[in-house]
């Protein structure tokens, strides 16, 4: 049996980091939490001290009242009295531990936000200002998603830490910035540039995002102890490139985490089939560096506490070789734990490395109580010590041992992160046990014998490539696997989302297990837990599942362009080889989140938002969660931070473009028109997009005015286009001769039924009319999906009205 005690604290010092670090944003202070938690301790403490000093003096007194022969206390009085004493010392030592592991997280946060508020940043992100920064890169770059980028133009977002403020020294506050891959910058690179400065809310990781940077240039090489882990890193991702397929980008994701080469389709089709987790480095890699940096110790005669020193040293290499992310701290942590239990010859429980190794590591850095990659590998660990043992003696029942101990451990660990699963996507992967039961003999061998080539590359080059082509064939067959997984029909279950749909499937969980390992349940007992369970799985599917199902059938699925009904508001989606985008969100979440439930989008690759209008951002919390990219235009302080700030929160990119940005939508391509560098906020700085794939050329306006229009028209070789989106709503700021220029077969409008703007005027309807632009008015069609059929052609559906939208003769 496992002693969950050293559980308490762990969880109580998770809980009390995740508050204090949004403690600001409620309007409270972080401190005010530690000041409470360390008051409790100290009772705690005192109560401890004085139950000790009871227990002692009832032992002394017990002691001489028997060498009196005091026969006035009976001894069954004195033995109740020790008992009591001893519950009472317990309890308070347990709430002592629980409370001061608390205490320091709260503490942490406290001092982090404190000097977070300190920092200069926070007057340039006040005052909208530039200043040159020089920061040091604490995490190796990372791509930004490549269905959004493209190929001549690919970016890296790279977090770090400040180190200095216009020349001046500043405290080390966490930072992050995006910037061009060519940029020479590895963990531990310095980096001088200019640039604006955004304030992240109190719960984010980094304190500020640093926007538009410019000059940027690299100052300091990382220190040695970090320069040669990054250029294995590079020698091994350059080699492994000289493979083929899917399975050479998943060779360096299985040695060493390193995902930069996997393409979005490949990733999308590990994602679906549950097999994500292959790479990310965890407890797994560790305990094999560990074990065979302790075996070879071992081979070499040396004693167990140097044995243990050496495994330590390749446990710190490989933490470098693979940098810090969430899922290696936790490992890395929960490993150095049980080594120097070895070396103290005390025998450490799974449970406990665990306790201690989150506990330290959230009083270290309170955020990553928030962090889905670290709470992703706690469950998972958790799952396996807790559930793979019971679940394979329960199914050793119905199937052989070795089948049952094979199965138990993927189903253990997809259990026990499933609630988490759900906060990130709100689905179950139907097939991901059986997709991880056909990887799991290939995966140790490819992560095995692609570190050995990894750690032979740069000695024999040829000996090491042999290697990594031994480990490109499980690498491969992982591929195939998730690719058939994500091809099965029905192999994502939508769920209920966010904490109401992580609560109930734990709730479910819960009551799964406690039928499946529950042997000897009162008959009573048994159907009211089965009864709840599948009212626990049914009513969360029947909710999701059905109004979808309903909703999907009565339109086309092969729609590729879409005009939301959210009012007197702009909300257009475009789809392009599965890759989805969305221009605004709207005035209304409920609106939006009505026509993307409609038209079945889950989610977001890239949300463009035009400007910081209400009508345009407002209906932004429908697509929190959804999005990977966010690109935007000049940002506006507090009206911009409003939107931004939770969509980033929820692990979308955001982007900062001008005139000239290029990047692609599934076969689609996309540049940005307007607004030029410098262009202050307002509905002329709008973001104005071309994109030109399978719907044709289509140009999307925001809500740019005519003079805005007439320098666009400009300064951009436009041409005709398919489809535009009508700036404004269709009011009259319009330039006749960009509209002229466009000669569009469809113009988009989003506006509201009786707006009391006068939208659209007949000052703009006449104009479309005369250059043969067909008006789709949302107050008139309601939801209109546009499915292009070529030759300048469109099939239109609306919820009113349907037909054919063809290019004036």
């Amino acid at each position: 049996m496992h002693d969950l005690r050293m559980l308490l604290p762990a969880c109580a010092t998770w809980a009390t980091a995740w508050v204090a670090v949004v403690m600001p944003a409620a309007g409270a202070e972080a401190s005010a939490i530690a000041f409470v938690l360390w008051t409790l301790a100290v009772v705690a403490l005192l109560v401890l001290g004085w139950s000790v000093l009871a227990h002692r003096r009832g032992i002394a007194g017990g002691a001489a009242r028997l060498a009196r022969r005091d026969r006035t206390v009976g001894p069954s009085t004195c033995g109740r009295g020790r008992r009591t004493r001893a519950v009472v010392s317990s309890v308070a030592a347990m709430l002592l531990v629980v409370l001061a592991g608390a205490a320091l997280a709260a503490t942490s946060a406290a001092t982090g936000l404190a000097s977070r508020e300190r920092s200069p940043l926070v007057t340039i992100a006040e005052t909208g200002g530039t200043v040159d920064v020089v920061i040091e890169a604490t995490t190796a770059p990372r791509p930004m998603r490549a269905a959004v980028w493209a190929a001549d133009e690919p970016m890296v977002r790279v977090d770090g830490a400040l180190v200095s403020v216009d020349g001046v020294a500043s405290a080390v506050i966490p930072v992050t910035v995006g910037l061009p891959a060519s940029t020479d910058v590895e963990w531990g690179t310095r980096l001088a540039l200019r640039a604006r400065a955004q304030q992240l809310p109190a719960a984010e990781p980094n304190a500020f995002r640093l926007v538009s940077p410019d000059q940027v240039e690299v100052v300091g090489a990382p220190p040695p102890w970090l320069e040669w882990a990054s250029e294995l890193r590079r020698g091994f991702a350059d080699a492994a490139a000289g493979l083929d397929g899917d399975g050479a980008a998943l060779v360096p994701g299985l040695a060493i985490g390193d995902t930069s080469a996997v393409g979005a389709e490949f990733d999308a089709a590990m994602k679906a089939s549950s097999l994500t987790h292959l790479t990310a480095v965890s407890g797994a890699n560790c305990a094999i560096v560990t074990a065979a940096a302790f075996g070879l110790a071992a081979a070499c005669g040396l004693g167990r506490r140097t044995r243990v020193l050496v495994a330590l040293l390749a446990l710190s290499g490989f933490v470098v070789l693979v940098t810090p992310q969430a899922s290696v701290i936790r490992a890395g942590a929960m490993a150095a734990v049980i080594l120097v239990g070895v070396a103290s010859s005390r025998r450490s429980g799974g449970v406990s490395a665990l306790s201690v190794a989150v506990t330290v590591l959230i009083v270290q850095d309170p955020w990553l109580a928030r962090d889905y990659g670290f709470a992703l590998s706690a469950a998972a660990t958790a799952g396996l010590l807790l559930l793979a043992g019971p679940l394979a003696r329960r199914l050793s029942d119905l199937m052989p041992v070795p089948l049952a101990v094979v199965l138990a451990v993927p189903v253990a660990a997809q259990l026990a992160c499933q609630p988490v699963l759900i906060l990130l996507d709100p689905a179950v992967a139907v097939y991901g046990v059986p997709a991880n039961l056909l990887a799991a003999p290939a995966a140790p061998v490819g992560t095995i014998v692609g570190m050995i080539g990894c750690l032979v590359l740069p000695f024999l080059p040829s000996v090491g490539f042999a290697f990594l082509q031994v480990a490109w064939l499980p690498a491969t067959w992982i591929a195939l696997v998730a690719h058939g997984a994500a091809a099965m029909p029905g192999g994502r279950l939508p769920w209920l989302p966010d904490a109401l749909g992580a609560v109930t499937m734990l709730a479910a969980t819960a009551a799964g297990l406690w039928l499946l390992l529950g042997r000897s349940l009162r008959p009573a007992l048994r159907r009211t837990v089965t009864a709840s369970f599948v009212l626990l799985v049914a009513v969360p599917l029947g909710l999701v599942i059905g109004p979808s199902v309903v909703a999907r059938a009565t339109h086309p699925a092969d729609w590729d362009v879409a005009d939301c009904d959210v009012g007197q508001g702009d909300a257009v989606l475009v789809r392009s080889e599965g890759a989805t985008a969305l221009f605004d969100t709207g005035p209304d979440p409920a609106a939006l989140d009505r026509c993307l439930d409609l038209l079945g989008v889950e989610s977001i690759d890239v949300l463009v938002l035009t400007h910081w209008d209400a009508d345009h951002v407002a209906g932004s919390p429908a697509v929190v969660g959804m999005v990977t990219t966010v690109v935007h235009g000049p940002l506006d302080g507090d009206r911009s931070a409003r939107v931004l700030d939770p969509l980033v929160a929820a692990g979308a990119d955001a982007v900062e473009v001008t005139a000239g940005r290029r990047g692609g939508l599934g076969d689609s391509r996309w540049r940005v028109l307007w607004p030029p560098p410098e262009t202050a906020p307002g509905n002329d700085a709008s973001v104005v997009l071309e994109i030109e794939g399978r719907l044709g050329r289509a140009v999307f306006l925001g809500d740019l005015g005519e003079e805005a229009q007439a320098r666009l028209l400009g300064s951009n070789a436009i041409g005709p286009v398919d489809l535009v989106k009508v700036a404004h709503h269709g009011s009259a700021d319009q330039s006749e001769r960009l509209y002229e220029e466009l000669s569009a077969t469809v113009g988009v409008i989003g506006v509201g039924v009786d707006n009391g703007y006068g939208h659209p005027t007949d000052r703009l309807l006449d104009l479309l009319v005369r250059v043969g632009t067909v008006p789709v008015r949302s107050d008139r069609a309601g939801t209109a999906l546009l499915t292009a059929t070529g030759d300048g052609r469109f099939a239109l559906w609306t919820e009113r009205d349907s037909g054919t939208v063809s290019p004036r003769p």
